[in-house]
């Protein structure tokens, strides 16, 4: 049963929350009923630092595109009367930044039970996601491997498919004849059951996190470039 007030998170308790906040690999914030920015996580800030889509303006969050910071606005306004006027699943926002990219920005309330503790500081009734509009290639790569029985060299391949595209742009990028990748595509056909390379995208996305990308996955992917 939930306790009748809020209880305060203890510094370890907010720590933690802080800590695992900061893993995502997704903008995240925090913010009270007037868009005051209570917490930003590592990727949350460094959009801010872009000064692309998102902004803080003298301590609140406001979004590059007016109309879609009145939008948020009244998001966050709604936020503070509970999920019943936002609805529990929060909203989505589309946004463009200034080079063309989409984002999308997802809305959650924070007024009900555990996620209101989870809001850390209780002046937090929303907590808004940002991330940009593209395949996620983070992933267990180790995982992907294990799961289809691939060597070292098909997982390079396999990422390497996903990142950069066809046979002769992979061949170019691992340093080897596009016979050795075509080689090593039919047996990557074999283990995944994919049917043509544009399956690999939906297999590697399916393996996607949330989660930062670790830096064995960047070197992996990074060996292919």
């Amino acid at each position: 049963m939930n306790a009748p007030f809020p209880v305060p998170l203890t510094s370890a308790e907010a720590a933690t929350f802080a800590d695992t906040l900061d893993g995502l690999d997704v903008g995240l914030y925090l913010v009270d009923v007037d868009a005051r920015l209570i917490h930003a996580n590592t990727a949350g800030q460094a959009i801010l630092d872009a000064r692309d889509v998102m902004h803080e303006i003298r301590g609140r969050l406001a979004a590059g595109d007016p109309e879609v910071n009145r939008t948020l606005r009244h998001v966050f306004a709604a936020a503070g009367y509970g999920d019943s006027a936002l609805a529990v699943r929060g909203i989505a926002v589309p946004m463009i930044g200034l080079d063309g990219q989409r984002y999308v920005a997802h809305a959650l309330p924070l007024t009900a039970g555990a996620r209101r503790r989870a809001g850390a500081n209780y002046s937090a009734v929303a907590a808004l996601f940002v991330r940009k509009v593209a395949l996620t290639t983070t992933s267990h790569s180790e995982v992907i491997r294990k799961a289809f029985k691939l060597t070292p060299t098909e997982l390079r391949v396999l990422l390497a498919i996903v990142e950069l595209g066809g046979v002769p742009e992979v061949a170019a990028a691992l340093g080897v004849a596009g016979t050795t990748v075509k080689t090593h595509v039919r047996r990557l056909f074999e283990k995944t059951g994919a049917a043509r390379q544009a399956d690999f995208v939906k297999l590697v996305a399916g393996y996607a996190t949330p989660l930062r990308e670790p830096a064995e996955f960047r070197q992996s992917v990074g060996a292919a470039r």
